[in-house]
């Protein structure tokens, strides 16, 4: 038997079986059950945070343009489901607000900040949004542009942030060298987990949570290593492999 299951972290909901970043995928991987969510956030031209992956509307909406550039009114007139499927038409492209009434503090939220969000003015929106709502225990803010994140604990020290990293694969005494402030998790795609890799991330303090496990094959790897989470565009999968797991282990 496993001694902690890792958490099952739904990749922007449960992005393979519903539209992304929706209400729709997000209520999906809660009932599937997962123990956490992850999602990407952008800034309006009107100074809200929406939940979007991309710069642009172009791939999930029925709209096109940049999404700084519109207002939240407009953005709300886009249907942002129906590229999926018939099935999900009218789903609308949300703000991080209605995610945080939607999820309940019991379910940890990943909040990844996408764009320049040191440039843009998106971090100091997002801590006053997470004061307001009082989620700053319950989420982790992770993102590429580290030094966004480290201005992030400046305003908020008690945030937890989590360094995502793409092209190279940096050890965690590398991370240690460069961090500039507490660091809470490192979020590596999955190609660079070994057991090895978890136990130096462990000795510095952090957790991994690697990106993006979907089959078996890659479940056992993640388990073998000890990782605290996983990231999956299937929830629901995963939670079955993960329950066939630990009664065979």
């Amino acid at each position: 038997m496993l001694k902690q299951q890792p958490l099952i972290i739904a990749h922007r909901g449960a992005k393979g079986e519903a539209p992304e970043n929706t209400l729709a995928a997000f209520k999906l991987g809660m009932d599937q059950g997962c123990d956490a969510i992850e999602l990407d956030i952008h800034l309006t031209s009107d100074r809200h945070i929406v939940v979007i992956h991309d710069a642009t509307v172009d791939r999930t909406s029925t709209g096109s343009g940049e999404v700084q550039a519109m207002t939240l009114a407009e953005l709300k007139k886009l249907d942002t489901g129906i590229w999926f499927s018939e099935a999900f038409a009218g789903e609308e492209i949300p703000t991080l607000a209605e995610v945080l009434e939607l999820v309940p503090p019991k379910i940890m939220i990943n909040i990844e900040m996408k764009g320049t969000p040191g440039e843009t003015g998106l971090v100091q929106v997002l801590v006053d949004l997470l004061r307001e709502k009082q989620r700053i225990d319950s989420v982790v803010v992770s993102s590429f542009d580290h030094a966004a994140l480290y201005k992030l604990k400046e305003l908020e020290p008690s945030l937890r942030i989590g360094l995502l990293y793409m092209k190279e694969r940096l050890s965690p005494a590398d991370v240690k060298r460069e961090a500039l402030a507490e660091i809470f998790s490192l979020h590596p795609h999955r190609e660079w987990i070994t057991p090895e890799y978890v136990a130096e991330a462990l000795e510095q303090g952090w957790i991994l949570y690697p990106w993006t496990v979907n089959e078996e094959d890659q479940l056992r790897e993640m388990l073998s290593a000890g990782v605290a989470g996983m990231i999956t565009d299937y929830p629901g999968r995963l939670r079955r492999m993960l329950d066939h797991a630990e009664s065979t282990l």
